[in-house]
């Protein structure tokens, strides 16, 4: 009795179509995974900078206040137009320009020949803080301020002036001072050179709420 043998061709090793698509998919599930958690983190990365940057500018500004009204000095200028002098500090919270004053310390690393002490004023335009300074202290009509931004975002800017009978007040030379001008600016000999004894700063931000800061007026 004879027995057939039929050979029979070995079977083709590999994936099939259904492995295929399978895998297929679980890469791309994992891929748009993948793709999600590094747009969240680009994002969180976005965010932590301008919140770091916007930190840095706030901080900045607040000093760069306190430095200023740290070097307050009694030296009034001369006014832009007629003979009239402005006081060392001239502050209104009813006109455009928040405060204008004098500062000193104002380096000269190239040893050019102008003074040491400043002109300075702050200026609140638009939401935006700005700081100005002039390059002589007793101006003319063409003296044009150098102007920096210094924050954004700013609601508003408030200042108030304690005078040495401990009384707060919102312009200066405040109203009761002795020599007092009705006109904010118009200094009289009096009051040229008077100076507040400590300023209060409350600066109100739209992201940062309100932030108060009591500055003490050396001298």
């Amino acid at each position: 009795m004879s027995v057939a043998i039929r050979n029979t061709p070995p079977r083709a090793k590999g994936f099939t179509l259904l492995e295929v698509l399978v895998a297929i998919a679980i890469f791309a599930v994992i891929g748009v995974m993948a793709l999600g958690g590094y747009n969240e983190l680009a994002q969180q990365s976005e965010r932590l900078t301008a919140s770091m940057k916007r930190t840095r500018a706030v901080q900045m500004t607040m000093m760069r206040i306190a430095q200023d009204f740290a070097e307050l000095e009694p030296r009034p200028v001369r006014a832009a137009l007629g003979s009239n002098s402005e006081g060392a500090l001239v502050a209104d919270a009813r006109s455009q320009g928040l405060v204008e004053f004098t500062r000193a310390g104002w380096s000269n690393p190239a040893a050019i020949a102008r003074s040491t002490l400043q002109r300075v004023a702050y200026r609140l335009d638009d939401g935006k803080l700005f700081r100005e300074h002039w390059a002589v202290l007793d101006r003319t009509l063409a003296t044009e301020p150098i102007q920096v931004e210094m924050l954004d975002q700013v609601r508003s800017l408030r200042l108030r002036y304690m005078d040495r009978n401990l009384a707060w007040s919102e312009q200066w030379p405040a109203s009761n001072a002795p020599g007092a001008p009705n006109t904010p600016g118009a200094a009289q000999p009096a009051a040229a050179a008077e100076r507040p004894i400590a300023i209060e700063v409350t600066l109100e931000l739209e992201d940062w709420g309100t932030l108060v800061r009591l500055l003490e007026v050396p001298g």
